[in-house]
């Protein structure tokens, strides 16, 4: 294990897969000389100039031509600015990329991966500052990945590039300078596994992306005042592993959902329709709860941007009162 930052352990899967699959090659903005937006691959473009084919500045334009490379067995990784931009891809990525497999009875691949930074946190306002994992995973046929750590970006980009189907691979911004182990080589995590992050006894938080790391510092601060917390890493909201977080559950008997989308029909919602329909029901001693971000456009002041989403304070309190502790 090697201690590395997000975007490195980023950058090294594409290179890895660049090197491991002659099919695959990126498309995007300003990812060649310059090394995109957030300098995913910067560095890359003296070895892998036929691999980075930077494009014109329309979003439906570059996710139809990956959908077509897709379509003919070529492995297009595509990286979207801001994750605001896919509403000009939206034609491409749910009316052709999300159905065409099915609607050819499996004859068509379309093995293609939409890589784009996401959230809020960079006064970067509303336009360039959404969350919008629960648009997607709303939509059959397509693959909803959101990893929030060196690790699992990785090893979840590696098994979503190799994937036959359309995966949308959301990086929350604030993530790319965190640290963490990355094993050295070749590894994947599989699309669909939920992770437990911490164990613990007491009451089980159910987060994603950006929320994870803030949930686990939640953990660690309540647990100097009594409550265990298990902290669970959902990675995945298509396909989603319910099995770990039922069973967390069931253990624990409590839950709350941490997500950073806005409320209202949130991807936290889906996870509390399956915990309800499950056996976990039964064991519970609380009602399970949500914490998740205002439903507003994220403002450009940083004290209300940082109000709108949820922050480690904010976990703190939910999970206090529900043991009556606040």
């Amino acid at each position: 294990m090697v201690e590395k930052l997000y975007i490195d352990a980023l950058a090294e899967a594409i290179r890895e897969e660049f090197e491991r699959d002659e099919n695959v090659f990126m498309m995007g903005e300003d990812i060649g000389i310059y090394g995109g937006a957030f300098g995913v691959t910067k560095g890359m473009y003296p070895k892998y100039k036929d691999k980075l084919i930077e494009t014109p500045i329309s979003e439906a334009s570059i996710v139809g031509a990956a959908v077509g490379a897709a379509l003919v067995g070529m492995r297009p990784i595509v990286e979207i600015m801001f994750a605001d931009f896919m509403m000009d891809a939206m034609e491409w990525i749910v009316n052709q990329a999300a159905k065409l497999r099915y609607m050819t009875g499996g004859q068509l691949k379309v093995p293609l991966v939409i890589r784009a930074p996401m959230g809020s946190g960079t006064g970067a306002a509303a336009q360039h500052s959404q969350s919008l994992p629960a648009m997607f995973a709303h939509i059959p046929g397509l693959k909803v990945v959101m990893p929030a750590t060196p690790y699992d970006v990785k090893g979840l980009l590696k098994s979503a590039v190799r994937d036959d189907n359309p995966v949308i691979f959301l990086e929350h911004k604030l993530l790319y300078w965190t640290k963490g182990e990355v094993p050295e080589g070749d590894y994947t995590v599989p699309l669909g596994k939920a992770a437990v992050k911490k164990e613990g006894k007491d009451i089980t938080i159910i987060a994603g992306s950006i929320m994870v790391p803030r949930s686990i510092e939640a953990a660690q601060k309540l647990k100097e005042e009594g409550i265990d917390a298990e902290v669970i890493d959902i990675r995945s909201l298509v396909p989603m592993d319910t099995e770990t977080i039922i069973n967390s559950v069931i253990k624990t008997g409590r839950a709350i959902i941490v997500e950073d989308d806005n409320k209202n029909n949130g991807w936290g919602a889906e996870v509390l329709s399956k915990l309800i329909e499950s056996d976990a029901f039964d064991y519970l001693d609380y009602p399970i709860q949500r914490l998740a971000g205002k439903d507003v456009p994220i403002p450009y002041n940083p004290q209300l941007e940082r109000a709108a989403v949820p922050q480690v304070e904010d976990i703190i309190h939910t999970v206090k009162a529900i043991f009556n502790k606040e």
